[in-house]
């Protein structure tokens, strides 16, 4: 059984589960230790079967209940190591926690590689993970599109990938010029624009579900950014819900789907 349950995405907290078999990774934990077990609980799992939690960067909205998680149930907590240097909790918990990110791993029978991303992070990372030919990835907090990020989309399975803004509303919106400057820029955010175009350039395995992830609350709405992708998505000749099904994510609502 391969899963990927979206706990929680957007800009007030992402973390999402991914199941293959009897191993359970936790990408980021971003919301409290609490919301996690309880969403943990909702799609039939429990924080004492998570395997480890593998964090993509350091900002708070993806590591806000890892320092509980890891000393209350003394989960094993992979950063790189130059994430680890900015984590602010790094001394609070148990040492044999603290684990290196490396550029490819194993869980079980999963294999984990890790490729870079562009964001304003110390060393920000997306993932790819290989169970029993199947191929899963997660990219999100993605400044540009990259052939990396290409390249680790292509052929997958299930991807988590963020469709974090609308460009019309971001710039017509309330946030500070500097801010918006930010998000729109190389090591910000992917528009809907660009990850639909990215969707576009994937050397594409049929059937692929791509959940739409870390969505701005001010800055985009689900329904717009399905619109956006799938629109963009036919004019290039993609048959969206059958070559591509796009699944939309929320911050406080669990989103999921099974291989």
């Amino acid at each position: 059984m391969i899963g990927v349950h979206i706990l929680a995405s957007g800009s007030t907290g992402n973390a999402a589960l991914f199941q293959f078999g009897s191993t359970s990774i936790l990408i980021d934990a971003g919301i409290s230790a609490r919301r996690i077990t309880n969403g943990l609980k909702a799609v039939g799992s429990d924080v004492q079967a998570i395997d480890a939690i593998l964090l993509t960067h350091e900002h708070s909205d993806h590591i806000k209940g890892v320092e509980v998680l890891a000393r209350r149930y003394h989960i094993p907590v992979y950063s790189r190591a130059r994430t680890w240097e900015q984590l602010p909790f790094r001394d609070n918990i148990p040492q044999e926690c603290c684990r290196i990110l490396e550029d490819a791993m194993t869980f079980g029978r999963v294999e984990v590689e890790c490729f870079s991303i562009s964001h304003d992070a110390a060393d920000p990372v997306g993932f790819q993970f290989y169970y029993r030919q199947r191929k899963l990835a997660f990219a999100t907090d993605v400044g540009k599109v990259t052939k990396t990020v290409v390249n680790a989309l292509s052929e997958a399975d299930i991807a988590v990938l963020e469709a974090n803004h609308d460009r019309r509303l971001l710039a017509d919106g309330p946030y500070p010029r500097f801010l918006k400057e930010r998000i729109s820029g190389g090591c910000g955010h992917l528009s809907n624009d660009h990850t639909a175009r990215l969707l576009a350039q994937l050397k594409l395995k049929q059937g692929l579900r791509v959940f739409l992830a870390h969505l701005s609350q001010h800055n985009n709405r689900p329904e717009l950014a399905h619109a956006t992708i799938a629109n963009y998505l036919r004019q290039q000749g993609c048959e969206v819900g059958r070559d591509i099904i796009l699944l939309q994510t929320h911050p406080g609502q669990t989103v999921g789907c099974r291989l």
